[in-house]
Order: structure tokens, then C-alpha cells, then sequence
């Protein structure tokens, strides 16, 4: 279901440039190790040192096969998405240990990020689950590594927010006191050029703010750092005549209470950038 986000022609300039930051002029420890075997060949199991959800088995694969070609055979056992536990042996490499020793560090560095996304996700998700809330992130990133961050959060969770600043309206406070604070008045300004096909979210930290904002017919309204008792009387005075978004300080302790108080989305920066890395490493045979 999300496969698509990583095609090749998407991904394949992220990972040569990280090719080129790690090893631009080669890699001299390698390449005099192998200089004079006659034949350097490795097979070697990546295996996982905690449980968690597997997330990038496709970009794993294609650090491989940017760099060896086909001189590097890769069978996986697992697929995206699937729960692994401390011990398994994820997948079998074997081929030309030059390419394998060179290529190492950088696909771990990737599945096991993306891994611990999909893990940390997947652990707020099951919070919300049985309230019918998704749990969604935020565009507070890692630079140039948005594509790999907002894959994983949807292999470990249901959805994503907006891709981009292009994606979606988002009127937050520093945009709505442009226009003296007036939700009204900046919702006219914009449907003036906005196109039929995005839709406008508004964030808003009082019931005021929120009456306004209906009153403007915008899609989406973020409650923004309120309470949950405030939450709870937001969601009541807008009875789904928009998708209501929560949003600030989310945390695994108190994502459930924020579920219960009828909000549709829950976004927070944590599934993200509080996400530890899942410990994956290679075991040479």
C-alpha cells in the first residue's frame, strides 16, 4: 500500500549522495583488503537485536543494487510492515565482499531508521486504534530524509499529514495574525487564487478560534495545546461538520485520553524525531 512512495527514480538520488558523502574517492580500508584475494566473496545474515516492525527492505536493497549491480545477492525473509522479534535472522546477504563491506553501514543506517519509525509509530497507533483515530506526523523532519520518514510512519501507522507546504492549507497563528487575527478575513484572502483541490486547515487554541473557523467552512480544524476538557467541548461544537485535528505535547501516556475526546487525527512530531533507532546489524558467517 505504500510502496509506491519509494520507486527507484524517487529514491535513487538520496541514496547515491549518501554514497558519495561516505566513500567520494572509495574506500581505502576495503580496497586493501581485497586488493589481492582472488576471490573476496562474504555471505553474512542481517539480523535484529529487538523486536519492533521492519521498515525499509526496498532502499536496503537498492544501496545493493546501486553499488554492486548484480554482484551482490539479497533474500529477504520479512516484508514491511512485518513484526520481528530480537533473534531473527531478517535477511541473507552474500556476494562480492567488497561491495558488502562498503554498502553495510549506509543500508543499516537506513532500515534501521526507518525501522524505528515504523516501531515507535506503530506503538501510538495501537494506543488510538480502537477509537478510530489516526495518528499522523508532522513536518517537523529530518532534512532531505522526508520521503524514507513519511514512508515509514505509514508502515507503522494508517496515514500521513501533508507531504509538503504545497500540499495542503495550513493557516497557523503567524499566518492569521498577518490579518489581525481575523480567521475570517484571511479564509477570503485565500480562496481569491486557491486552487478547487486542496483543502484549508486552520489551527486554533481557543472554542472562539474554532467557532470562527466554522463559521469560514474551512475542512479541517487543529485544536491546538488545549485541554482535554477544551477538546472535548470543540469537538461537540463542531459535530463533524469538519475533521477535527489534535496537536501539541502527544505522548504515549496521554494519547488516549486525547482519542476519547472525539478528534478524528492526532499529529505530533514524536513518531518521528523521538523514534529510537531498531537495533539491526549484520553477523558474518
Amino acid at each position: 500500500m505504500t510502496k509506491y512512495l519509494l520507486n527507484n527514480f524517487a529514491i535513487d538520488d538520496f541514496i547515491i549522495s549518501a554514497l558519495k558523502e561516505d566513500m567520494y574517492y572509495g574506500d581505502i580500508t576495503t580496497d586493501a583488503i581485497c586488493a589481492n584475494l582472488e576471490n573476496p566473496e562474504f555471505k553474512v545474515d542481517l539480523k535484529t537485536r529487538a523486536d519492533g516492525i521492519l521498515c525499509g527492505k526496498n532502499v536496503f536493497l537498492r544501496v545493493f543494487e546501486l553499488l554492486a549491480g548484480d554482484k551482490v545477492e539479497i533474500k529477504f525473509y520479512f516484508n514491511d510492515g512485518d513484526k520481528i522479534k530480537s533473534g531473527d535472522k531478517i535477511a541473507q546477504i552474500k556476494g562480492d565482499a567488497r561491495f558488502i563491506l562498503e554498502g553495510e553501514r549506509l543500508a543499516l543506517n537506513f532500515i534501521q531508521k526507518m525501522s524505528g519509525i515504523a516501531t515507535y509509530t506503530r506503538k501510538f497507533q495501537e494506543k488510538v486504534d480502537k477509537y478510530g483515530v489516526k495518528v499522523v506526523d508532522t513536518r517537523k523532519n529530518t532534512p532531505n530524509f522526508r520521503l524514507f520518514e513519511k514512508y515509514s510512519v505509514m508502515v507503522g501507522g494508517k496515514c500521513v499529514h501533508r507531504f509538503n507546504l504545497s500540499d495542503c492549507v495550513m493557516l497557523k497563528d503567524n499566518h492569521i495574525a498577518l490579518y489581525k487575527g481575523s480567521i475570517k478575513k484571511a479564509t477570503e484572502e485565500l480562496r481569491k487564487t486557491l486552487s478547487h483541490s486542496h483543502k484549508i486547515e486552520v489551527e486554533c487554541d481557543t472554542k472562539e478560534q474554532v467557532q470562527e473557523a466554522l463559521d469560514s467552512k474551512v475542512d479541517i480544524i487543529m485544536l491546538d495545546n488545549m485541554s482535554v476538557d477544551l477538546m472535548k467541548e470543540c469537538c461537540n461544537l463542531i459535530n463533524k461538520k469538519a475533521i477535527v485535528e489534535a496537536s501539541g505535547c502527544v505522548t504515549l501516556d496521554n494519547i488516549e485520553s486525547i482519542a476519547q475526546t472525539g478528534v478524528d487525527i492526532i499529529s505530533t512530531s514524536a513518531i518521528v524525531m523521538k523514534a529510537p533507532t531498531l537495533d539491526l546489524a549484520f553477523d558474518y558467517n
